[in-house]
């Protein structure tokens, strides 16, 4: 059976996704199409060689509208003929890219394919493609769900309160992101993932003068007092401190198999050696990384213990750390480089972020086994685990 490798691996710097943010003046397109450029410049592969973009985005509305992936193919001068298409599975679309780009190389559908991903919070603000006033989920949910779905933020309180999980760890945790993304700035680890654009060569949000104490100074970011009367087990504790900010930012990778690889003279970064996604309570909405990591892992059939180097989107400190309780992890090995407290969360780049950096730290640290994971909206999270070649 054929299977598939990622032979390049790129990202933008992640800027603050508000109008004073450093990428906030690049059009969603652009960004993508910066990304999609560097990629094949990169490689050395003709464009006209690749057989669809597969392209992640959440907020599908306004300038991130009407296949905004096809778009940023015309807008980096790939041939007419490259087709492209966007997807959306919320925080984790341009994973779930990634997938459906390698199990397409693995079938045969695909020779040669982009798994990529953008998002512009500050021109396309989270939420903006729900107009206001109108319901996307309709009377069905209304009727399973009575009481009512929240927030994720508020989701992000009752995995803190279900796993007792405390305002101290959560800042911590969030620290530790922020130190860990700035040394590895300074070590030049970055270097071979970011592809700098128009002057930005930094990630934005990243503080390495973060501490426990400054980050205790926050209040409460969801405080609701009728939400609190619902779910009075919630104690307050998230933050913007200990939860990823809104940012802007594109990332992207090259997915073939090895015998195309070799044919054209790529070096493989890594194998994508399985996958899964799943399904979990839309009411905690977040915990899906627990249930997919132990999926994926089944699927591989691998043992946690074989994992070296784990990817667990920090969209809240409280999932990373309720994940890391229920699998046992070892928290040293978790977002090496730092996650998105720090780094970013750029909804529909994020997937392909993380696996762009996860590549590029299994090579560094002679990584065999890594495992990636991102909890979505709607109770939702896609796994993987990628082997070394």
């Amino acid at each position: 059976m054929r299977d598939a490798v990622i032979v390049e691996a790129v990202r933008t710097p992640i800027g603050k996704g508000k109008p004073n943010g450093a990428l906030a003046h690049v059009h969603p397109v652009e960004l993508l199409a910066h990304t999609l450029r560097t990629l094949v410049e990169r490689s050395g592969v003709d464009p006209a060689l690749i057989d669809d973009v597969i392209g992640g985005s959440v907020s599908q509305v306004g300038e991130q509208a009407r296949n905004t992936t096809r778009h940023a193919v015309l807008s980096a001068g790939f041939p007419e003929t490259v087709p492209a298409t966007t997807v959306d599975r919320q925080c984790g679309s341009s994973q779930q890219a990634v997938h459906f780009a390698a199990q397409g190389v693995i079938s045969g559908a695909y020779d040669l394919v982009v798994a990529c991903g953008v998002e512009s919070m500050s021109r396309v603000p989270m939420g903006s493609n729900v107009p206001v006033g109108k319901d996307p989920f309709g009377p069905g949910v209304a009727e399973r769900y009575p009481e009512g779905l929240v927030r994720q933020g508020i989701s992000a309180e009752l995995i803190a309160a279900k796993w007792s999980i405390t305002r101290e760890r959560m800042d911590c945790f969030a620290v530790s992101s922020h130190h860990k993304a700035a040394a590895a700035w300074d070590a030049g680890l970055f270097d071979a993932e970011t592809v700098p654009l128009e002057g930005v060569t930094r990630d934005e949000c990243v503080r390495p003068g973060s501490t426990p104490e400054i980050l205790a100074g926050l209040k409460p970011a969801y405080f609701d007092p009728g939400l609190g009367e619902r779910f009075p087990q919630i104690e307050w504790n998230v933050t913007a401190g200990n939860a990823s900010p809104i940012n802007d930012g594109a990332s992207a990778v090259l997915i073939t198999s090895s015998e195309t690889a070799a044919r054209l003279g790529l070096r493989p970064l890594a194998r994508l050696h399985s996958f899964a996604v799943t399904g979990s309570d839309p009411l905690l909405m977040l915990t899906g990384v627990i249930p997919a990591t132990e999926k994926v892992l089944r699927r591989a059939n691998l043992r946690l213990d074989d994992i070296d180097l784990f990817e667990v989107n920090e969209a809240f400190s409280s999932v990373v750390l309720a994940w890391e309780q229920e699998t046992g992890a070892d928290l040293a090995k978790v977002n090496v480089h730092g996650g998105a407290i720090a780094i970013g969360h750029p909804l529909g780049a994020s997937g392909t972020r993380l696996t762009t950096t996860l590549v590029h730290a299994m090579r560094d640290r002679g990584a065999r086994y890594a495992l990636q994971t991102m909890c979505e909206a709607g109770g939702l999270a896609n796994a993987m685990v990628l082997e070394a070649v």
